[in-house]
């Protein structure tokens, strides 16, 4: 059967030959980054490729759809301001960024709305509000870039980056800011260390994106607080004035948006609290430094390992502890524990994210003073239909009383006041202000209780 002209393995072979000129016409399956395309201001450049690459991956086969499934938008960018959409998958992600999959987790539609700065080795996975970034220390990928809400970041990202970028600086290219660095020798090779003067008046990369990312989210929820301010006086006002089942429903509307909001900030709050209070975790988001402390051990290394022998190294000028990187002048060992940058910045937007929760705050204490205010309102109004009530109570006890003596008279028994001419009267009268005579003490006597007011 292996050897007939009709066999299997001839007809496979026969449907290869026959497909194989094929090969080339046929298009290649798109690669996990379907869309790299500069954004330009109005992005419409990006919608145009995102809308050119559908369009291009219709016509693809079912594979290639299977692998695009997954592939979420990013926004990518440098240290230089630069920027370019990327269509990637999670695998993509987690290879470039060096990041577990669960990190991926944190910044899905699951976790919206809480607030994570997780410091991974060479990555810090940012999740504020609605940024979700992922920030190393050459890049940023910024997830969803096209959202309304993200918008302001992205701007602020190009305008910021390119004026803080040490090789922006002046106009200089990255050529140009290599004549401001300084070089020691280790075993016959050149090693760059960034120069002190530079880090001391810039902070690294990814704590410039995180700057931005805090200032943009407290802006937000800055906004977001004032316009809570604008609508909650008005109404809780009105309300005092006028207590109506529609102020109240407005009053509910506006004390649930300001629970949430007070949940929102207090999350970005406790975790920049929750980073104050660890200067581990404070010393693991130092990505620029634990980047240039493993590039000169692998230069220290390479060196060790092509000469057998390391040079000493001439004296270098310790950076200061004002910016990421420490320099120990024997070892270039980096100083871990200098967090003294990160501290501060922190500390600068917990001191804002407090008062804009004093502030709100400050509004939900008017609110539960206003309620009281009504309350007792409520309360007054209420003691006012007791008294009434009991009121009534009495002058119905005294009309019961004289309705009981004449309920007695009218049961047809023989009495003597029948045959008497003209006691009709006068006997009505009698009774009836003893009856009110009655209501008299029986009202005193409520009063002298203080059941009533005066």
């Amino acid at each position: 059967m292996g050897k007939g002209p009709f066999s299997f393995r001839r007809t496979s072979s026969r449907r290869r030959l026959k497909k194989a000129p094929e090969g080339p016409h046929t298009p290649a399956p798109p690669p996990p980054m379907m869309i790299e395309a500069s954004l330009s201001p109005n992005n419409q450049t990006a919608n145009t490729s995102i809308a050119a690459a559908s369009g291009t991956g219709g016509g693809a086969g079912g594979k290639a759809k299977k692998k695009t499934g997954g592939a979420r938008l990013w926004m990518r960018f440098d240290r230089c301001g630069q920027s370019e959409l990327l269509e990637c998958d999670k695998s993509t992600i987690i290879r470039r960024a060096a990041i577990p999959a669960r990190d991926l987790r944190i910044l899905g539609p699951v976790f919206s709305h809480s607030s994570n700065i997780l410091a991974r080795e060479k990555a810090m996975v940012v999740n504020l509000e609605f940024i979700k970034a992922i920030v190393t220390a050459e890049e940023v990928l910024l997830l969803d870039p096209l959202r309304q809400e993200v918008l302001p970041f992205v701007d602020q990202l190009r305008q910021q980056l390119p004026h803080k970028s040490p090789f922006r600086m002046h106009g200089a290219s990255p050529l140009d800011a290599q004549e401001n660095e300084m070089h020691f020798s280790t075993g016959g090779q050149w090693l760059p260390v960034p120069d002190s003067e530079g880090l001391q008046n810039e902070l690294p990369f990814e704590f410039q994106v995180l700057e931005i990312a805090l200032e943009v989210v407290c802006t937000y929820l800055d906004t977001n607080v004032a316009e809570l301010e604008r609508d909650a006086y008005p109404v809780l006002d009105e309300l005092a004035r006028n207590v109506s089942t529609k102020n109240l429903e407005h009053v509910r509307s506006l004390k649930s948006n300001l629970t949430r909001l007070l949940a929102r900030v207090q999350k970005v709050r406790d975790e920049l609290e929750h980073l104050l209070d660890d200067n581990e975790d404070m010393a693991d988001l130092y990505l620029t430094r634990k980047w240039i402390q493993n590039q000169q051990n692998e230069a220290l290394l390479g060196a060790a390992a092509s000469n057998g022998l390391i040079t000493p190294a001439p004296y270098l000028p310790r950076l200061s502890s004002h910016r990421s990187v420490s320099l120990a002048t024997s070892n270039f060992v980096v100083d871990d524990d200098d967090v003294e940058d990160l501290e501060m910045l922190l500390e600068a937007y917990f001191m804002q994210l407090d008062g804009t929760r004093n502030k709100i705050l400050s509004v939900r204490e008017y609110i539960d003073d206003t309620e009281d205010y009504v309350n007792i309102q409520l309360d007054n109004q209420r003691n006012e239909l007791i008294q009434l009530q009991l009121t009534l109570t009495i002058a119905s006890f005294a009309i019961a009383v004289e309705t009981l003596i004449a309920g007695l008279f009218g049961m047809n028994i023989p009495c003597p006041l029948y045959e008497v001419h003209g006691v009709f009267n006068p006997f009505v009268g009698c009774v009836t202000a003893g009856c009110i005579l009655l209501f008299l003490l029986v009202l005193g006597y409520a009063r002298w209780k203080k059941l009533l007011g005066s």
